[in-house]
């Protein structure tokens, strides 16, 4: 196969862990709501389809949908507030970036996490690192992932084609996503989904540790 010449990635769990944050804030919002809280495994499962999903997951079966709705406000207030309290790149992942720019590698983040926090949370973290950074925007009519209209978006404001195109993730949702965009996918082991989850998605790439993820992409190895 030829060297990759574009690489999409996912955000949470893949290239910053945000699962404490986002265990805070949907329990801040729980609680605010007079609800239960969830386990931080639970949150763990709930993500990786937009925070909508997350929340509705979260709050209790039966859950009026007008109650609904005024937990993700709550959730949204909080967690717009409280994104990086905890939030961190995984070890090795601001080297990987920096690797596969000087490669001259087009790098491009595709995210169901909404989009204003998307936007703060990579413009924070890795500042110049991406050629196109994308949330969630439904109401503009592009469909979340696992449609493959967000990395088409990617693409299109990158000026690239999906030849020599590999995309990054670390749940189910990116390995159906990189089949409906029908491009290379690479799993990586370290974010929200275990081995086994990854593999009965489909993973036929898995790599344990960002330095393995670079030895991947710029050999081409896919």
């Amino acid at each position: 196969m030829p060297a990759c010449e574009t690489v999409v990635f996912d955000l949470d769990g893949t290239l910053l862990d945000t699962l404490c944050d986002l265990h805070l804030s949907t329990n801040a919002a729980l609680a605010a709501h007079g609800m239960p809280p969830r386990t931080i495994d639970e949150v763990r499962r709930f993500v990786g389809n937009g925070i909508a999903l997350l929340i509705h997951r979260a709050v209790p079966e039966g859950t009026p949908a007008e109650v609904e709705a005024a937990v993700l406000d709550s959730f949204r207030a909080h967690y717009g507030a409280h994104c990086e309290d905890h939030t961190a790149p995984y070890p090795g992942i601001r080297e990987l970036l920096a690797s596969l720019r000087a490669a001259g590698l087009g790098l491009a983040v595709v995210s169901n996490k909404a989009d204003f926090a998307v936007q703060e949370l990579v413009g924070r973290q890795f500042p110049g690192a991406f050629d196109a950074v994308l949330g969630e925007n439904e109401a503009a009519g592009v469909r979340k992932k696992p449609a493959p209209d967000m990395v088409e978006a990617a693409l299109d404001r990158m000026g690239r084609g999906r030849e020599g195109l590999a995309y990054v993730g670390d749940s189910e949702v990116d390995v159906a996503t990189a089949a409906a965009v029908g491009c290379r996918c690479v799993a990586c082991s370290w974010g929200f989904r275990s081995v086994a989850a990854l593999v009965e998605a489909g993973a036929t790439t898995i790599v344990d540790t960002p330095a393995e993820l670079e030895r991947v992409l710029l050999a081409g190895a896919l």
